[in-house]
């Protein structure tokens, strides 16, 4: 009888050797050596810069964000006055950030992917201003369109007692609700009285109602084929349920109007300068970017899908819709995820026109007051770093929700 040369080898237990020898456990006793390794490295740099401080009289604490700012901050979403704590002040700096970054991000989507899309017109004008839009802007450092964005505005729009007297030389928008001047712009701000919730209760329910119906919609059409005026029926959704309570429940909420007293406007939001030219310009750089990503998406596709589509009768603007972005969004999105990145980061030049963000207060008046250069940085990168990961976790996950699932 032939003995077998392919016998299993006797198993033997679990020996330290094996961490180094062992192809299964080897790759993870460099990773946890590496991650050990930096940590050891950060802890000495961290304890090298306290003990640094404490030599100079300046132990690491955080115990100045309870003390009094001191400083007024011109834009805020939230009450605060100089007699607040830098705590305070460095929540409305990152308040003020997220206003920027929410709205610097949705602007520059809606306008990178109609750029996107219009570059790849078959009308060669609108195909070469797009490009030239794209190539003029992104060829220019940011901080230069921040600042040319708030020279405009003081240079062009009209001051306040333009809008003065019978002689006046400007004047407001939308029924005298709205007035554009060198200082900002001034809007309507909304006052929630008494009895108010309810009205936000059943805003928020019909914002929750239009993304079950458009989840549902989208089932609908990829079992049945069926389209259903999807834009219609959410608008009716946004603006019928939150009317009807309104009326019935006494119109709570009503509006404070800017009007002009003495030489400014008094009452409703303003809206500073430097926000609007901070906003606008983010908006505008990045969009640049964002269509280039766009582009390249759509030129993915192979053409015969749109020929396919063409081919049953869709029309140019739903193949697109239905054919084209679906399959192009894979290649969009993670190049989009770096841009809403970058348009967040750099928000930090709002310095440069008088913007206080995150980095004006926290990183620059509070750190200048109080000495505490270590700690005021130490949180400001804290911040910038929670506000990153979170972007890139909402979108990563909309980008995997959104991938083709193969069946």
């Amino acid at each position: 009888m032939t003995a077998l040369s392919d016998q299993p080898k006797a198993k033997h237990g679990f020996r330290l050797s094996m961490l180094i020898y062992d192809k299964r456990y080897r790759s993870i006793t460099i990773q946890i050596v590496a991650l050990i390794l930096l940590f050891t490295a950060f802890g000495w740099l961290f304890n090298n810069a306290a003990m640094n401080l404490a030599k100079l009289g300046k132990p690491l604490s955080f115990g100045f964000l309870s003390q009094p700012s001191g400083y007024d901050i011109n834009q805020r979403l939230i009450e605060y006055n100089s007699t607040m704590t830098h705590a305070r002040a460095a929540l409305v700096g990152i308040l003020n950030t997220l206003l920027v970054a929410v709205l610097g991000c949705i602007t520059a989507t809606f306008i990178g992917v109609s750029v996107g899309v219009l570059r790849l017109s078959k009308n060669w004008i609108v195909s070469r201003l797009m490009g030239f839009y794209i190539e003029g802007l992104r060829n220019v450092p940011i901080l230069l369109w921040i600042v040319l964005s708030m020279a405009i505005f003081i240079e062009m729009l009209p001051r306040p007692s333009a809008f003065r007297g019978a002689n006046a030389t400007a004047t407001m928008y939308l029924n005298d609700s709205v007035a554009f001047t060198n200082r900002g712009f001034y809007i309507p701000k909304p006052i929630f009285n008494a009895g108010s919730s309810i009205d936000v209760i059943v805003f928020l329910l019909s914002l929750v109602a239009i993304w079950f119906f458009g989840r549902w919609a989208k089932k609908r059409q990829e079992n049945s084929g069926d389209i259903l005026p999807t834009f219609w029926i959410k608008l009716a959704i946004f603006f019928i349920p939150s009317i009807i309570v309104f009326y019935l429940s006494g119109q709570p909420i009503s509006l404070s109007y800017p009007a002009l007293t003495g030489f400014n406007f008094t009452g409703g939001f303003h809206l500073r300068n430097s926000l609007i030219a901070l906003w606008l310009a983010l908006s505008f750089y990045t969009a640049t970017y964002i269509a280039e990503a766009v582009r390249a998406g759509v030129q993915s596709v192979s053409k015969g899908q749109t020929e396919a589509a063409f081919a049953l009768g869709l029309r140019p603007g739903r193949t697109m819709q239905l054919v084209v972005l679906p399959q192009a969004l894979r290649v969009i999105i993670p190049p989009m995820i770096s841009q809403y990145l970058n348009l967040t980061k750099n928000s930090s030049l709002a310095i440069a026109v008088g913007y206080m963000d995150v980095t004006g207060t926290l990183g620059g008046i509070t750190l200048n007051q109080t000495g505490r250069e270590m700690e005021s940085l130490l949180l400001l990168m804290g911040v910038y770093l929670t506000i990153s990961l979170t972007v890139s976790l909402v979108m990563n996950w909309y980008n995997n929700s959104i991938k083709l699932k193969e069946r």
